[in-house]
C-alpha cells in the first residue's frame, strides 16, 4: 500500500525529533561523563539517579523533584585481579524498559506491575578489565548491581556507600547475625560508630528512603552498613572477606525504596528487582493464620501429643487453617535408626496431622538448621515431612549471611519447594526479594519480635517502614498472656495483625487468652493473611502507624502509638463511598467495639490510650448492615 507523503513527512519528522532526543543528551553527558536515569511514571516526581565519571572514580547520586535523597555516593567493586573502583574509562551505554507483571501467594497486594527504566553502563580499566554498572529507576525506587565477566577471581569487597545530609533523620537497626536489632531514631551524623543493618530509614529534603538488598544468593554475601559517627556515610561491609566465584558474576542489587512516606511503606520494589518465580505450580502454597504454640506453652507443649491435639481442635474451632509445633516434638535425628525403614515412626507427627486433617487444620513443624544442613539430612527428613502431611516448616537458627549458608538457602529453597512445603525461615536472614523468587516462604523472622523482651513501643510504630516494607515479617502477634512484658495495649496488639503483614500470620496466645478477649478473637477469626492491596492512613516512625489492608471489598485496620493517650484522627483514604467501620479499642474494663458509618476521605477518630492502638474493619454500608463480620 502507498503511504501519502503528508504521513510520510511526518514519520520522518518524528524520527528525527526522536533521535535528537536520545542521541544529543548521551552524547552530552559522554562528554561531561555524567548519566542519569529516571523512573518511567510521570505522574509524579520520579526518582532521579545521577552516576558520574571523575577522575576514573564512579559515584551515584539520588535525588526527587530536584531535591536530594542521597549525595554523590562511592561506587566500585575489588576482586583479586582488578580493582573495579578506580582507574575506570566509560565505554558505551545500552538502555531498555522493564515492565513486567507477577502474582504473588502474600505481601502487601497479590498482583504486581514493574515498570523501571534500565542503563547499563559499560566501563574499563586501563588493563581492558570490564565493569558494568546496571542502574535502574522506577516511580519508588532506585537500585544498581555490578556485573562482572569470568576471570577476575573471588571478590575482596565493595568501595559501594551511601552518603546522606549529616542531618538526615535516621532509624536504625544495629547489625546482629539474626536480624533482630531494635531500631532507634537518630541523625545520619549522630549515629554511634558500629554496623547496623541494611534496611535503614532516612529523611531527606527528597523524602524518604529506605536502603535495602535484593536477588540475594549463595554466588554472594550479605551486607551490613558501616557507620563511623559524624559523617552521613554508611558503608556497604560484607559478611564475607573473600567471595568466591567460578564464573560471570552478577551482584546483588543496592536498593533505595524512595518516595513519601505512604510510597516508601506500599512499595514492593525489592520484591520488583528480584528474579520472577522457580516454582511453576503455586497451587499448594496457601497463606493462613496460624496459631503458634511456643509462646502458649513452650517446649512442654511441643513434648506433648495431648496437648497438641487440644490446640488442633481450638483452632478448628475458629476456622484458623494452621497450627504450627514448635521444638521439642522430634528426637535428634542422630537417635533414630534411619536404616529401618519405619524409622520416622519414632515420632508421633504422622498421628498429629491425621488428626488435624480430619478437622481442616494444616500442621506447621520447628526444625533446627542443624538437622537440614547436609543432602543427606534434608534427604531423610523433608520427604518425610511430605509423606506425613506436613504442610510447612519453620527453620531456625540460621544465624548467618555468609556465601556459605546463603548456597544454603539455595538448597533448601529448591528442595521445599520441590517436596511442597511452605517455609517460615527464623533466626534468619531478612526478605530481599527472596518471596518473588520462592513464593513457597510465607514469612521470615529477621526482626525483634513478640518474642523480645526489650521491645519499645516506638520499635513497634518503625517496624512497618523499615523491615515490613522488603516482606512478610513474622513478629507473632497476639501474645495477651504476656502481661509486663510488651509494651503496648491489647488494642495494639490486636492491631499488629494488620499493621504487620506475614503470610503466615501467627497467633502468640494461649487458648484462654483469646477466650477471655472475645472481640480479639473475633477479630482474629476474621483477618487474612494474604492481601489484595495496602495503603498507609497515616504514621511517623516512633511515633504511629496506620496501616489499611484490603481483602476482597473489606478493608482491614490496624493502628500502633507510641507516647502519651490521645484522640487519634485517621483521615479514611479507602476509597468513596459510604463504610460501615467497627474498631476494637481499649476501654475502662477491657476491649469495647465501636460503630460508626463514614464516607471515604473523612476522618475517623479513636481513643488511644498510652502506647496504645486499635484494629478495624470497614466495609460497604448500605441500609440494615450492621457490621462487617462474615
Amino acid at each position: 500500500m502507498a503511504v501519502p507523503i503528508r504521513t510520510a513527512a511526518a514519520a520522518l519528522c518524528a524520527g528525527l525529533v526522536a533521535a535528537l532526543l536520545t542521541t544529543v543528551p548521551a552524547r552530552a553527558e559522554q562528554n561531561a561523563h555524567v548519566w542519569s536515569v529516571s523512573g518511567p511514571e510521570r505522574k509524579a516526581a520520579p526518582p532521579r539517579a545521577q552516576v558520574t565519571l571523575d577522575d576514573g572514580t564512579l559515584s551515584l547520586a539520588v535525588s526527587r523533584a530536584g531535591r536530594t535523597v542521597i549525595e554523590p555516593s562511592p561506587v566500585g567493586i575489588v576482586t583479586e585481579q582488578a580493582d573495579l573502583s578506580k582507574d575506570l574509562r566509560f565505554l558505551h551505554r545500552k538502555d531498555r524498559l522493564v515492565d513486567e507483571r507477577y502474582r504473588t501467594k502474600s505481601g502487601k497486594r497479590l498482583d504486581r506491575r514493574v515498570r523501571m527504566n534500565e542503563a547499563r553502563l559499560s566501563f574499563a580499566t586501563a588493563a581492558g578489565a570490564r565493569l558494568d554498572l546496571v542502574v535502574r529507576a522506577s516511580a519508588d525506587g532506585i537500585a544498581y548491581r555490578y556485573v562482572l565477566p569470568a576471570g577476575y577471581g573471588d571478590v575482596l569487597g565493595e568501595t559501594s556507600a551511601f552518603n546522606l545530609p549529616p542531618d538526615a533523620g535516621a532509624w536504625l537497626g544495629t547489625y546482629r547475625v539474626d536480624n533482630e536489632g531494635q531500631f532507634v531514631q537518630y541523625t545520619a551524623a549522630t549515629a554511634p560508630t558500629g554496623e547496623y543493618s541494611d534496611q535503614a530509614l532516612f529523611a531527606t529534603d527528597g523524602g524518604y528512603t529506605l536502603l535495602a538488598e535484593s536477588d540475594l544468593t549463595g554466588t554472594y554475601s550479605g551486607a551490613r552498613l558501616a557507620h563511623d559517627k559524624g559523617t552521613g556515610t554508611y558503608r556497604i561491609k560484607l559478611a564475607d572477606d573473600r567471595i568466591h566465584t567460578d564464573g560471570p558474576l552478577a551482584t546483588p542489587w543496592r536498593a533505595m525504596v524512595t518516595g513519601d512516606l505512604a510510597t516508601v511503606t506500599r512499595s514492593t520494589f525489592t520484591d520488583d528487582l528480584a528474579p520472577a518465580s522457580k516454582v511453576a505450580d503455586t497451587s499448594w502454597i496457601r497463606p493462613g493464620t496460624v496459631l503458634w504454640t511456643w509462646l502458649a506453652g513452650g517446649k512442654e507443649a511441643g513434648q506433648s501429643l495431648s496437648a497438641q491435639k487440644a490446640y488442633v481442635d481450638y483452632a478448628a474451632e475458629r476456622n484458623w487453617p494452621y497450627e504450627a509445633v514448635d521444638a521439642g516434638w522430634y528426637f535428634k535425628t542422630d537417635e533414630w535408626d534411619t536404616t529401618d525403614p519405619n524409622w520416622q515412626t519414632n515420632s508421633w507427627m504422622p498421628e498429629l496431622v491425621d488428626h488435624a486433617r480430619a478437622k481442616g487444620v494444616g500442621i506447621i513443624v520447628w526444625i533446627h538448621q542443624r538437622d537440614l544442613d547436609t543432602p543427606e539430612e534434608r534427604a531423610r527428613w523433608l520427604p518425610t515431612l511430605e509423606r506425613w502431611g506436613v504442610k510447612g516448616v519453620k527453620i531456625d537458627f540460621m544465624n548467618s549471611e555468609a556465601q556459605p549458608m546463603l548456597r544454603w538457602y539455595d538448597a533448601i529453597l529448591a528442595e521445599t519447594a520441590a517436596h511442597h512445603l511452605m517455609v517460615d525461615f527464623h533466626g534468619s536472614t531478612i526478605p530481599k526479594g527472596i518471596q518473588r523468587t520462592w513464593p513457597q516462604v510465607m514469612t521470615l523472622e529477621g526482626v525483634a519480635g513478640e518474642e523480645k523482651r526489650t521491645n519499645t513501643a516506638a520499635h513497634l510504630t518503625t517496624l512497618p517502614f523499615t523491615r515490613n516494607v522488603i516482606g512478610s515479617m513474622d513478629f507473632t502477634p497476639g501474645a495477651f498472656q504476656r502481661v509486663g512484658l510488651r509494651p503496648n495495649s491489647d488494642a495494639a496488639e490486636v492491631g499488629l495483625t494488620v499493621a504487620y503483614e506475614s503470610g503466615q500470620q501467627m497467633f502468640a496466645g494461649t487458648p484462654a487468652s483469646y477466650d477471655e478477649r472475645p472481640l480479639a478473637r473475633a477479630y482474629f477469626d476474621q483477618v487474612p493473611a494474604a492481601w489484595d492491596d495496602t495503603r498507609l492512613l497515616t504514621g511517623r516512625p516512633g511515633q504511629e502507624a496506620v496501616l489499611a489492608r484490603r481483602s476482597g471489598d473489606r478493608w482491614f485496620l490496624g493502628g500502633v502509638y507510641a507516647g502519651t493517650a490521645r484522640t487519634a484522627e485517621v483521615p479514611l483514604t479507602i476509597g468513596p463511598g459510604r463504610w460501615l467501620v467497627e474498631t476494637v479499642e481499649d476501654g475502662a474494663d477491657g476491649l469495647v467495639r465501636n460503630r460508626q458509618v463514614l464516607r471515604g476521605g473523612d476522618t475517623l477518630g479513636v481513643a488511644v490510650v498510652a502506647n496504645g492502638g486499635f484494629a478495624g474493619i470497614a466495609c460497604p454500608w448500605r441500609p440494615g448492615i450492621s457490621s462487617c463480620h462474615r
